[in-house]
Parts: C-alpha cells; structure tokens; sequence
C-alpha cells in the first residue's frame, strides 16, 4: 500500500468517527471521542496487511516495472549486450550513474527490496527474453534482511545457480557478483550477524563460480571495512553505495566483461 492510499482510507475512518462523535453521541453504546478514535485507528491497523497482501499479490515478482521498456527495445529491435539484474544497489546505480551504462550500451534491471526468489520469477521478461549476451547479477542482500522473511544462505545460492543454470540455456554468460559488505540493515535491526551472513554467502557464490568456471566479480573487498560493513565514504546509509562507491564498482565490472 502507499502512502496516499493509506491517508485516503485513514481519512475516511477519521471523518466517519467524527460524524458519530458530533451527530450520534448515544447510539445504542455511548462511547466519548478519544475511545471512539482509538476504535478507527485500530481498525485501520488491522486493514493494513490485508491491502498490503492484496496489492503484493497483483504484481509480486515486479513484472510491470520494465514491461514498457522490455517491449520498446524488442520493437525497436535493439540489441542488447549486458543486462545488469538485481535488486537497490541495481536500480540506484543507474539512476544516479546513468551515464556509465548509456556509454557502454548497458540496461538495467533492478528493483528495490527484491529478494533473489522475487529475481528468479522475473528473469525470463527481464533477462532472457532481451536475448543479452551477458547478465551481471548481483544480489541476496535482501535475502540476509529477510525481506520476504527467512530464508537459508544455501536456498538463496540455490536461487542464484537457477538463474546462472536459466542464463546458460540461453547462450547467455552469467556473471556472478558478491554481495556488498553491510554492518546492519536499517530496515530490519532485528538482524545482528549481518557481516558474518555476507561474508558466508560471498563464500558460497565465490565457490559454486569457481566449480563452474563462472566469473564470479569480488565488489566486497575493496569495499568493506575492518568490520565488515560498508566504507562510510562509499555510501550515506550503510548499505547503498553512493557515487564514489559505484565509481569503485564500475572498473571492476569492465575488467570482468572484457
């Protein structure tokens, strides 16, 4: 739900509990104003997961968020050399570097807050069906955030060698990135051991590219401080970097895709 849609319901409450404070003060059960606004902000509580369920459920994966773009590169029969999938750390490096990928013919294909089971049920519109000749991925941060709520370090790599295993079928070279080093997630506290999870799962990525002759990109050492987490002069939050962090990024990913 968004926030507008969440002010529009929460005004109605409001202005149904008033107009039964003011016109209806003895109907049936007598109930002074501040009970009767506690009893609508409850209830709009409680009708928050149920509109937030139903909203997910119209377009859980993210596919309308490229759909228009995905279509006017097939119309215009462009062809595209390098999608670059994932989730923030994606999307923000286009938004704010985008003329690194205007320069190199690059497309991006990142959502905030995916998990890599949300990219998985996507690549097939977002990746394959570009017919790339390469796809950098980078992702699983969100899984260590529990965003869709827990899920092991071994079934989020097993997400990443499905989507490796979906690129090679096509005659698309995956490239496979480490997750970047975070000390906590701002959004969820409630994980303590973030580096500890990071620095394992780079280590599972690491491994199954080494097995399986994948290029597997290091972003997280030259990134990461002594404990684990993210440069501050490389991101304002802890977990995205900023300019000069993508600057770090980008001649690494060249090197990895010459």
């Amino acid at each position: 739900m968004n926030f507008l849609n969440s002010a529009r319901i929460l005004s109605n409450i409001l202005r149904m509990s008033f107009f039964c404070c003011i016109f209806a003060p003895k109907i049936v059960y007598p109930m002074n104003k501040s009970r009767l606004l506690s009893v609508a902000a409850l209830s709009f509580l409680l009708m928050l997961p149920h509109s937030l369920t139903a909203q997910t459920r119209q377009d859980w994966a993210g596919f309308n968020t490229y759909a228009q773009q995905n279509a006017e590169l097939l119309d215009a029969k462009n062809k595209v050399k390098v999608v670059f999938f994932g989730n923030s750390i994606t999307q923000i490096w286009y938004e704010i570097r985008p003329e690194f990928f205007d320069q190199h013919g690059f497309i991006g294909r990142g959502i905030g807050g995916q998990t890599t089971s949300e990219l998985l049920v996507r690549m097939r519109q977002d990746v394959i069906d570009l017919h790339p000749k390469t796809v950098v991925i980078l992702c699983g941060t969100n899984d260590i955030a529990q965003n869709n709520g827990f899920i092991s370090l071994e079934h989020t790599l097993g997400n990443i060698i499905s989507m490796c295993e979906l690129a090679r079928a096509n005659h698309i070279r995956p490239i496979l990135c480490s997750p970047l080093p975070a000390r906590a997630f701002y959004w969820n506290p409630a994980i303590k051991d973030a580096p500890q999870q990071i620095r394992r799962l780079n280590g599972l990525i690491q491994a199954y590219a080494r097995k399986n002759h994948i290029r597997f990109v290091d972003y997280y050492s030259p990134m990461a401080d002594t404990d684990g987490g993210l440069r501050k002069d490389l991101s304002d939050d802890e977990v995205h970097p900023n300019h000069a962090g993508y600057q770090i990024m980008e001649p690494i990913i060249l090197d990895a895709l010459k």
